[in-house]
């Protein structure tokens, strides 16, 4: 660690000895965004490294011993680049700064080449393997991942289709799942079909309104512009100049996905998206994931991407949780 770095005119690293590094910001606006409000920010990166912080003025006093001043002063800028690129912290931004910084740098500097900026919110692969997700998602015709739940695929498939949506360069972006019931029959639920099956699709609303806003989205779909349904509509069509999204495809058959696929038209981009681990199908050997990724893979214009606890990107324990079950069903086979 050089004895004075500076990221930019309002941002200064001064090693001040081998167990003492102080970080001044003169950006207000910036200062507040790395400290957090009520000092969180601050209290969770003196957690995750193990260090003391300061905050007092304009200055951030960290001490430790150097290696974790290096991890400190390492997700700070991480931190920085982040608010420069985006103008906010996200209490998900904490915890990636330290573990971004724990693995390779190319990884972090990926990351930042891979930027989706929405109306709401700009957003940043948080894993190497996100950072290839999204590229692949830009690059690609056909992607499949496959995946744990919080690993965002769902979310970052959104925000490349909505942002191509805004860029003009599609018509209309599909959001469809499988109206697959996890204890409840459709039939029992009130209302018309939209009605019953919205609360399969909520994830996908709640995506869209965070990157979008509501009333866009409401109006977005009044226009035909955003189309969210059940799989079981997209039978027949031809989807053209459009970026179609198939999510939690673990509760889909083989030919369900087949027909999915093959709707593909000009100027389209699909998606499929799914969680092994987590098939709501009666007979769980139906899934059709993973056979469709056996009988792609060797198709070259299809990306495959996989997932696993690593790339979780909620809380801490959600990692945690989905390795212990992992582990379980490992042992349940020895």
């Amino acid at each position: 660690m050089s004895e004075i770095s500076k990221l930019n005119q309002n941002f200064i690293i001064k090693k001040i000895d081998n167990k003492t590094v102080n970080i001044s910001v003169d950006d207000n606006e910036m200062l507040m965004a790395i400290v957090g409000q009520f000092d969180q920010n601050l209290k969770n990166l003196s957690k995750l490294t193990k260090t003391d912080v300061y905050f007092r003025g304009n200055s951030i006093t960290c001490k430790g011993d150097i290696e974790k001043l290096s991890l400190f002063s390492d997700a700070i800028k991480f931190l920085i680049n982040k608010y420069l690129l985006t103008n906010i912290i996200e209490k998900e931004d904490i915890i990636m700064s330290v573990k971004k910084n724990l693995e390779i740098e190319k990884s972090n500097v990926e990351s930042f080449k891979q930027l989706i900026k929405t109306p709401k919110k700009s957003v940043i692969a948080r894993s190497e393997k996100q950072s290839e997700y999204i590229k692949a998602l830009k690059e690609n015709d056909i992607v499949m991942s496959l995946g744990p739940a919080g690993t965002g695929k769902s979310f970052l498939a959104v925000s490349v289709a909505i942002t191509l949506l805004m860029e003009k360069k599609i018509d209309r972006v599909i959001l469809s799942r499988p109206a697959v019931e996890a204890g409840e029959k459709l039939g029992f639920l009130p209302g018309d079909m939209k009605e019953k099956v919205d609360p399969y699709l909520r994830p996908l609303y709640d995506a869209l309104y965070e990157l979008f806003g509501a009333d866009k989205i409401d109006k977005k779909i009044e226009t035909g512009e955003i189309e969210i349904a059940p799989l079981a509509f997209m039978r027949g069509r031809t989807l053209k100049n459009c970026f179609a999204i198939l999510d939690e495809a673990q509760n889909a058959t083989e030919t369900q996905i087949k027909m999915f696929l093959t709707r593909i038209g000009e100027n389209s981009k699909l998606v499929v998206n799914g969680d092994p681990s987590q098939v709501d199908l009666i007979n769980k050997t139906h899934s059709g994931l993973i056979k469709s990724k056996h009988i792609l893979k060797d198709l070259k214009e299809i990306k495959i991407i996989e997932f696993d606890h690593n790339d979780v990107v909620r809380h801490p324990l959600v990692s945690k949780i989905i390795r212990a079950y992992q582990n379980k069903s490992t042992d349940d086979k020895n």
